[in-house]
């Protein structure tokens, strides 16, 4: 009797043993399943992009060459199913997250436009040449400015995204521009939203179109010290991963899309 009952009790263990390694195993799968991918692009090449001119708020429509690109991004990405797609009101991210999602095979969700993921606001810069905004800020750190943008990571590396945004806020005497808290803050708010809409639609895959310099600070706040001052290109293709209310950096500046 008892040897009976030692064969019940070790079937039975065995019973839920294994039924607590299938949960654990879909539980594992659950998680594998909540991960997010993000897509950050930066938009096509604008007209303002084109002359060297301060483009922030300030709009400009893209140019033949950033029409291009977006449509090869679009290319690049056809087969990723995106549940998600966000841009700003700003035309040039408008118009290239709509580029990108036409050349999509999958069912195209709606775009989505948030102020969070706008330019930072230049201020009394806005419009002006690029040499204009920028050289007294490289200047006043002992480095040098080009269009070429030789020494930004320089700038980065040493100001940090914060102090970069600080210092034209400080330069501009319309006293307009943006500050760092005031950047984060909407881009936060974006950011959170993005999360929030995640979470109910269960996405996989989330496309945001942005600007050269709102993606570094996305990246400085969800991914601290992650940015060292790459290039942000147009059309270039940033990725994150998003699980358990953790992020992390896939790639940065991806530009084999329009390579």
């Amino acid at each position: 009797m008892k040897k009976i009952w030692g064969l019940l009790f070790v079937a039975l263990l065995g019973l839920s043993l294994t039924g607590e390694i299938s949960s654990q195993a879909k539980e594992k799968a659950s998680d594998k399943n909540d991960e997010v991918t993000i897509y950050l692009v930066r938009h096509g090449k604008t007209f303002f992009n084109t002359t060297g001119q301060v483009q922030g708020f300030a709009d400009s429509p893209l140019t033949d060459k950033g029409t291009a690109q977006a449509k090869q991004v679009g290319e690049g990405l056809k087969k990723t199913k995106f549940d998600l797609a966000y841009a700003s009101d700003l035309g040039r991210q408008r118009n290239t997250a709509k580029l990108i999602l036409d050349e999509n095979t999958n069912k195209k969700p709606a775009l989505s436009e948030h102020d969070g993921f706008k330019e930072w606001n230049y201020g009394g810069f806005e419009g002006k040449t690029n040499a204009e905004m920028w050289t007294p800020i490289f200047e006043a750190n002992d480095l040098k400015f080009d269009e070429d943008w030789t020494d930004y990571d320089k700038l980065v590396n040493k100001l940090g995204d914060e102090g970069v945004a600080d210092a034209i806020a400080d330069a501009d005497s319309l006293k307009v521009a943006e500050t760092y808290e005031e950047i984060t803050k909407r881009g936060q708010a974006a950011m959170d939203k993005v999360v929030t809409d995640a979470k109910k639609k269960k996405a996989k895959n989330v496309l945001i179109v942005s600007s050269g310099s709102m993606i570094p600070t996305i990246l400085e706040m969800l991914v601290p010290g992650e940015y060292k001052g790459e290039a942000i290109d147009n059309c270039s293709v940033t990725t994150l991963k998003y699980k358990d209310n953790n992020y992390s950096v896939a790639k940065i500046n991806d530009t084999q899309y329009v390579e």
